[in-house]
């Protein structure tokens, strides 16, 4: 009898777990859609010709007096949202973990990133500090909330099965970004027959992203579950719970080493793509629609990859297969800079490249991740993490600016990225991470 019931109760929590883990699909399923279609393909492009409109006789805007050169707006505009971000982050990491009421606070940063997303639509005419104010807002919300998201991932999935349902996660949102952006470039290339200009037709599309956003966000809030909280100190104010979570995370050298080297390769991932269609439009000369596809073209294999190197790391393990990876990411970076100007065919070869290694990388990361993180404080060191992810890192953006604005030239711009990939490699290879997870207090995988 008595084992009977011990069967029941983990049949039981198996059905519950699996109910969860498709809830929690769907949240990369909702704001994945923002990452795509408004970060990476629109709004550079947009905001940067919006700002172009303001811009003074010598190419230059001043917002709050400082003179920043038109094309570098963007760029810093995504920097200063990792600011606000940083502040944040830690602050609601802890408090979730403290309270064990993740839902709510997922619920607050989805539906601000997705209402300042869907304001969009009246970014128009020379307002490119609108247009600013609208991307930090948005920017910093999804921050909050992919931490959030992220750190369900260790108390939904065993150890065994994280970088399968990590990948299955990515997979959703890539697959997401696919289809709204056929119905984008539908719409962009015959905004005339809708009735449309060009820039009503963008502002559509940017807003229809935020209004994607709010709506599939119902999904995983009605399927995930808040744990028990831990008993811990009050939560320090920002700056403060930021330098607190540090601290703690000193005591997991290993886990710091993991992160240092996460953030580093990861911040150009991240920089290359919200500034590759900066540099495809202004550098190579390609219209929008050419961005659009190319952009497609990466979501539908970044799918495939991220299943395949999914089962990739079952053979080789996570780590293996994330330095793999970085390097294929300098090769294809390298490639970048020899593009020929006006060649969509080349362009979307490189792309190809990209969309093979880029949802692997990522689905992998996090997984491995999730295996060094103390039990318990998830949601805090997520926070760590989430600072450097989905297009909110703040060094990589800030090098692409700079050295664009020092040299004028979007080629060099790109190719400076290559560092991070390199450096990044360097740090990961070092890191034991078998021995990671045991000081960590958690099981070690057999294969990771």
């Amino acid at each position: 009898m008595g084992t009977e019931t011990v069967r029941t109760q983990t049949a039981d929590e198996a059905a519950g777990l699996r109910r969860e883990q498709r809830g929690w699909y769907f949240y990369d399923w909702a704001c994945s859609v923002y990452s795509t279609s408004v970060l990476t393909v629109f709004l550079g492009p947009y905001l940067t010709s919006v700002a172009d409109r303001a811009a003074d006789a010598d190419g230059y805007v001043h917002p709050l007096g400082v003179p920043v050169r038109a094309g570098s707006f963007f760029a810093y505009s995504v920097s200063l949202s990792v600011i606000v971000a940083v502040v944040l982050m830690p602050l609601v990491g802890a408090a979730a973990d403290r309270t064990g009421r993740k839902k709510p606070l997922l619920a607050a940063a989805a539906y601000t990133g997705a209402a300042a997303t869907t304001g969009m639509f009246f970014l128009d005419g020379d307002r490119y500090l609108l247009g600013g104010v609208l991307l930090v807002v948005a920017n910093a919300a999804q921050s909050v909330g992919m931490m959030l998201y992220n750190s369900y991932l260790p108390q939904i999935a065993p150890p065994e099965q994280r970088d399968a349902i990590s990948s299955r996660g990515w997979a959703f949102g890539y697959a997401a970004g696919s289809l709204v952006l056929v119905a984008n470039l539908v719409l962009y290339s015959a905004h005339d027959s809708f009735g449309l200009t060009e820039t009503a037709a963008v502002r559509v599309c940017l807003a229809s992203a935020g209004l994607w956003w709010g709506a599939f966000t119902l999904v995983p809030l009605r399927r995930l579950r808040d744990r028990h909280a831990r008993v811990e100190r009050a939560t320090a104010p920002g700056l403060r719970q930021l330098v607190a979570t540090v601290r703690d995370m000193r005591r997991h050298p290993l886990t710091l080493a993991f992160l240092l080297a996460y953030l580093v390769y990861n911040d150009g991932i991240q920089t290359v793509i919200s500034q590759a269609s900066i540099y495809g439009s202004e550098e190579l000369g390609l219209g929008q629609s050419t961005l659009i596809t190319a952009v497609l073209l990466v979501q539908v294999l970044a799918v495939a990859g991220a299943l395949a190197m999914g089962r990739l790391a079952r053979t080789y393990g996570a780590k293996r297969t994330i330095l793999g990876s970085l390097v294929a990411w300098t090769v294809t970076l390298g490639a970048g800079y020899f593009l020929p100007a006006g060649a969509p065919v080349w362009f979307f070869v490189l792309a190809s490249g990209i969309g093979l290694v880029l949802g692997g990388s990522q689905a992998l990361s996090r997984s491995l991740f999730s295996h060094l993180v103390p039990p318990g404080k998830e949601a805090e060191y997520f926070s760590a993490y989430e600072m450097s992810d989905r297009g909110m890192s703040w060094l990589g953006p800030l090098l692409f600016g700079v050295t664009y604005q020092l040299t004028g030239s979007y080629r060099s711009a790109i190719i400076s990225l290559v560092a991070f990939f390199v450096i990044g490699f360097v740090l990961l290879a070092r890191v034991p991470v078998r021995r990671a997870i045991g000081e960590a207090g958690n099981p070690v995988p057999e294969r990771i």
